[in-house]
């Protein structure tokens, strides 16, 4: 149920929610089994992000990084039969301090200038965006770092970040069925059943989304991740 609502509020906003879900499932199920498990949950959560913030999304962005997102999944779907839970733990602590620290410079010393605007830096996003999610589904603090270098508006960020996942998810859907098999008739409904939740947690990340303005937004991002690296680490 918590992990439900988290992802509701992580896909209308309150990214750093959706870090803190993935920790909490991998420890109950284990890490590849709950990244199966937590899919259909993620599915049904973005499709409420793109019905409220679709008008928002930044397609400039989105066009460099479907390719590249594409290849990381394909990636983790090959790593990720070598890869045990104690490994996946690893990953995941490693991806999101790896971020926040990225985070906080680019914060405090970075800009729109030169490196966010190559097309490397896009390419390399787009493929450890996709190989995380794969794997961990934590590919939400690697977005973060590439939207909050754009220095996007507080909407452009959020639906840029909703057209990502709910793409990208669904291209992950096959492997996870076919490939893995860790998503099968009882984690579909499973998934159906937490959807009441998953609503609430939406309505819940809209409205605090609203009261917060673009630079505190940027911050509020920080912090979230920052909660959720000290959660994955503790």
């Amino acid at each position: 149920m918590l992990v439900a609502i988290l992802i509701g509020m992580a896909k209308t906003g309150v990214h750093g929610a959706g870090m803190l879900a993935v920790p909490l499932l991998a420890i109950v199920f284990g890490g590849q089994l709950s990244s199966g498990i937590i899919l259909p949950m993620l599915l049904l959560a973005d499709v409420f992000g793109v019905w409220y913030y679709h008008r928002h999304a930044s397609w400039n962005h989105l066009k460099i990084l479907f390719p590249w997102a594409a290849a990381g999944v394909v990636l983790g779907v090959v790593v990720g039969n070598y890869i045990n839970d104690q490994i996946f733990k690893i990953i995941m602590a490693f991806t999101i301090v790896i971020s926040l620290i990225l985070m906080v410079w680019l914060e405090h010393f970075g800009s729109s200038g030169s490196i966010p605007n190559k097309k490397s830096f896009a390419a390399t996003i787009g493929i450890t965006g996709g190989f995380t999610s794969m794997v961990g589904n934590l590919a939400g603090s690697v977005m973060s770092v590439y939207l909050l270098s754009m220095r996007l508006p507080k909407n452009a960020f959020i639906g840029t970040t909703a057209w990502f996942f709910l793409v990208v998810n669904a291209f992950k859907l096959p492997f996870h069925v076919f490939a893995w098999h860790t998503i099968g008739l009882n984690t579909a409904v499973f998934g159906l059943i937490t959807l009441p939740l998953i609503v609430l947690g939406a309505w819940l990340g809209i409205a605090t989304v609203r009261q917060l303005s673009d630079s505190a937004y940027r911050w509020f991002i920080i912090v979230m991740t920052l909660v959720a690296a000290v959660g994955m680490l503790l």
